[in-house]
């Protein structure tokens, strides 16, 4: 892992593209709480910031911190760039830090094939045998349901049948988050992915 304070070239991108605005902080549940002029400035400079990011200025920040890889994840969402597919799988699965994996999590659900859907359903078969563990598996089981619905599949039903690893993840140790519904977690990413569809308008616009 790189870290900012003893990377000159990691710390410039974060003062560039993680940072401003506290762009960081605003990519998940403050987005729902933004107004109509907030919400299209901040898609606009998401945009914008995701078309001018190179590849390798992204896999720099996939090296960083949670906020650099939350960040990258979202640029990599808005930008589509799918060749970072099986990155954002290896990351999703290593889980090495917090708060990034819900953003690797959009990022696969806006590219919106079997492949990512593949490489949720591996999270989820791994980490729901983890009921110990509070990562990630609202936002992948999520991103899976939204992918169900955009494919016609029904991945994630093995999960969530009666005696499937969903339900077996939830008895485990006792965190009000479980208390809400797949479908819950579904609406959520669905959101996401809708404001990445704003922000990608932008990107694409800038790309011209």
């Amino acid at each position: 892992m790189r870290y900012v304070h003893e990377d000159p070239e990691l710390q410039a991108l974060v003062h560039r593209y993680v940072t401003p605005d506290r762009r960081y902080l605003k990519l998940g549940g403050s987005l729902g709480r933004m107004t109509g002029p907030e919400r299209a400035k901040f898609a606009r400079a998401l945009g914008e910031a995701a078309a001018d990011i190179t590849p390798r200025e992204l896999t720099v920040l996939l090296e960083g911190g949670w906020r650099e890889r939350k960040t990258a994840a979202w640029f990599i969402a808005v930008a589509r760039r799918t060749e970072f597919r099986e990155r954002l799988g290896e990351l999703l699965l290593a889980s090495e830090v917090c708060f990034a994996g819900s953003a690797y999590s959009v990022a696969l659900a806006t590219f919106g094939t079997s492949a990512d859907a593949d490489l949720l359903a591996a999270y989820l078969d791994r980490y729901l045998r983890r009921p110990d563990l509070y990562y990630d598996q609202t936002a992948a089981i999520g991103a899976l349901l939204h992918l169900d619905t955009r494919l016609g599949a029904d991945r994630a039903a093995r999960f969530l049948a009666p005696d499937g690893l969903w339900h077996q993840w939830i008895d485990g140790p006792p965190r009000k988050e479980h208390h809400h519904t797949p479908d819950s977690y579904r609406e959520s990413i669905g959101q996401f992915c809708v404001f990445a569809d704003e922000s990608t308008e932008h990107c694409t616009a800038k790309r011209r």
